[in-house]
């Protein structure tokens, strides 16, 4: 028999709609008497290739008028070196590795676990703490990878926006198999068919993907954890844009409340629309010296070497790419994290010090040596799809030899090939530009985003 509905439980319903109001009246009041629009709390994943885009999308959100919390944790924000002219305001909350981060963990599914339990309780204090001093936060742009921010979102009654800092590719790549659509272990020889991408080959998926059991905490994370409730988030925000992967766009945006704001960089390299916004203003290394080595070299065609902030070359891999660079004879700059040191050939850096600068712990075209994570899926659309670079050959043991490496950037910087790679190159930069310049795709995608959560 179906129960009624008693009047005490009437009145206490009553109740609840008549706070929820008040609180978003009060919210409203708020709004007018402060002098920015809306408060945008952002946390993204604490790696430099994480922290860049979405410090970068605060910069613009910040010049349209939103107030903008930039969130760190406590490890991060002690080694981090921060420029004067960054103006965003930074706090911080707890992994639960205060002293080391994911280096300090015995695991990285115990750092992950960690984070999840410690960063939830240390980010509701943070939001409190913002609220009693006058700055209640609207929203909390979120990275992707770290999906349990969105119930503290629910708990606090405001908006929740997913950011997503990989192309719309590999985030499909990642959706088909979070959703059992693209079945693992890929067959060695299968030809991989997904709305929105060209054939693929196993070796161009995500490394988490082709050789399945890798890696499995993070695997766990950019699968399972990813997805698990992205349905559920108020806006799902991309760091790519809309010319650059129209067809799967189109199709995600079928599902999802998607929208592309990139490319995150700054305004210097792009639209120049903020004058002051010349470099990202934090970083994990020190550039200083990277930056006075290449001002010296403002006439030379110089070749930029970098992996990403995790990436990890064996020892016979970094050999090979070292002594590649050299035989390219060409000029180079060379990021090599303090720990990956000691791989490096015996003598290269003196060896190429007129040629080279390598940096210790430290809209152009590609050579792609990828590694790890969704580096192989980039390489593949970098050469075959939108034809910017060249991706390295790796011989029958997975390595890319120093006469393949030597040859890609002899071919971009002085071949007959490397001329169409770069005007392709000025293409899409040009795309880009046009893009978050005023009217473009991402930018009207902002626009859009910011009025949604200023007047709704």
């Amino acid at each position: 028999m179906r129960r009624s509905i008693t009047d005490a439980e009437t009145a206490e319903v009553a109740n609840f709609l008549t706070h929820m109001e008040r609180q978003r009246k009060e919210r409203e009041m708020e709004k007018k008497e402060r002098d920015y629009k809306a408060h945008c709390l952002v946390l993204p994943y604490p790696s430099q290739g994480h922290i860049n885009p979405m410090l970068q999308f605060s910069k613009v959100l910040q010049h349209k008028g939103l107030k903008i919390t930039l969130v760190t944790t406590h490890h991060v924000h002690s080694t981090m070196h921060r420029s004067p002219s960054t103006s965003i305001a930074f706090e911080t909350i707890s992994e639960g590795y205060d002293d080391g981060g994911i280096l300090q963990a015995e695991t990285i599914e115990a750092y992950l676990d960690s984070f999840q339990k410690v960063g939830t309780n240390t980010l509701i204090e943070l939001l409190g703490k913002l609220s009693c001093s006058g700055n209640p936060v609207d929203c909390i742009v979120y990275d992707a990878f770290m999906p349990w921010p969105l119930d503290v979102d629910r708990k606090f009654g405001i908006v929740g926006a997913v950011f997503f800092t990989q192309s719309c590719a590999v985030d499909n790549i990642y959706y088909h198999v979070q959703q059992g659509l693209l079945k693992l272990p890929l067959p060695p020889d299968s030809e991989i068919l997904l709305p929105g991408l060209p054939p693929l080959q196993p070796s161009d998926m995500p490394s988490f993907i082709h050789v399945f059991g890798s890696y499995p905490a993070f695997f766990k994370m950019v699968v399972d954890d990813q997805f698990s409730n992205v349905d559920k988030a108020d806006w799902i925000l991309c760091n790519t844009f809309y010319e650059l992967e129209e067809e799967l766009v189109d199709w995600m945006a079928k599902f999802w409340l998607l929208r592309t704001i990139g490319p995150t960089i700054p305004s210097k390299y792009l639209d120049k629309r903020r004058e002051e916004d010349t470099e990202y203003g934090f970083s994990l290394f020190n550039p200083n010296a990277c930056m006075k080595w290449l001002n010296a070299k403002r006439k030379e065609s110089v070749a930029y070497v970098s992996f990403g902030s995790l990436a990890e070359l064996g020892a016979e891999q970094m050999e090979e790419l070292s002594w590649g660079l050299k035989r390219s004879k060409c000029y180079f700059l060379w990021v090599v994290r303090e720990k990956e040191a000691a791989k490096l050939p015996k003598g290269f850096v003196e060896e190429t010090s007129e040629k080279a600068f390598v940096a210790m712990s430290l809209g152009v075209p590609m050579v792609a040596v990828p590694q790890w994570t969704d580096q192989s899926t980039n390489a593949r659309f970098i050469m075959d799809v939108w034809k910017m670079g060249l991706t390295a050959s790796a011989d029958e043991n997975g390595i890319e030899r120093q006469e393949e490496i030597a040859r890609c950037v002899r071919e971009i910087l002085e071949g007959d090939r490397g001329t169409e790679i770069r005007m392709n190159a000025l293409k899409w930069k040009m795309l880009a530009t046009t893009a978050v310049d005023e009217g473009g795709s991402s930018d009207k995608n902002i626009d859009e985003f910011i009025a949604k959560l200023v007047y709704n």
